[in-house]
């Protein structure tokens, strides 16, 4: 079952891919065939209806937009830097110690 605000995300992000692709004046074909992805994958992000990993990923990098990669996965930040020198990286989630979403943070 897919999450109301997920598909808002999908939505507001394809906008946004679609805003980038017409201020740039490409082509949807232009850029499916700049990023390598097939015309209906590049539809489907830009309508919201679903992707892979991969495609949003090369849809990106071929919009020049990398900074936007870098806000999705950021770089391990000194505490963590730290922990893994100490030895001290978890190596797997423990279901009653999950604190976010027991106080119905995502």
């Amino acid at each position: 079952m897919t999450r109301p605000d997920s598909v808002e995300a999908e939505s507001a992000l394809g906008a946004r891919i679609r805003s980038l692709r017409l201020l740039g004046n490409v082509t949807q074909s232009g850029l499916a065939s700049r990023a390598g992805v097939s015309l209906q994958a590049l539809r489907s992000l830009e309508n919201g209806t679903g992707t892979s990993l991969r495609t949003l990923i090369l849809v990106i990098q071929a919009l020049d937009m990398q900074e936007w990669l870098g806000a999705l996965a950021p770089k391990a930040g000194t505490m963590a830097s730290s922990a893994i020198v100490r030895g001290m990286l978890r190596q797997r989630a423990h279901p009653d110690r999950d604190l976010s979403l027991q106080s119905g943070q995502q």
